[in-house]
């Protein structure tokens, strides 16, 4: 069943779980029929698609030394985020194969093909 929102003229307003066919009810206040209109909806949270590749963690420190909980969550978060960049592409990034990516390449990883990078690339 849907809510409705009931409101009047006299301005008393209200909602209701009510049927598609139930009649709406008279004014409590003034006793003229009330209006009946469905209840916008709201979205509660927020769209996140998760963890980039790029944010993922990569060492063994940063998955808290293999923890079995923290992994196995970010295993979901990751197959759940490789079904959305399946679906939309444009999630993906840049899926060039990192070769480095502690040091000073902590905070820009070094992919194939990036200068510097000896490198080549043969992809599919």
């Amino acid at each position: 069943m849907p809510i409705y929102v009931y409101r009047c003229d006299c301005g008393l307003r209200f909602e209701r779980l009510a049927g598609l066919d139930t009649p709406a009810p008279e004014c409590p206040g003034c006793a003229d029929e009330m209006h009946k209109v469905p209840a916008e909806f709201s979205l509660g949270g927020q769209a996140d698609a998760g963890l980039s590749r790029n944010h993922m963690p990569q060492t063994w420190r940063g998955v808290y030394h293999g923890d079995r909980e923290y992994v196995t969550q970010l295993q979901r978060q990751w197959d759940r985020r490789q079904q959305l960049e399946a679906k939309y592409p444009e999630l993906a990034g840049d899926t060039r194969p990192i070769l480095a990516h502690e040091g000073r390449y902590h905070k820009a990883p070094l992919r194939v093909g990036d200068p510097g990078s000896t490198e080549s690339y043969q992809g599919d």
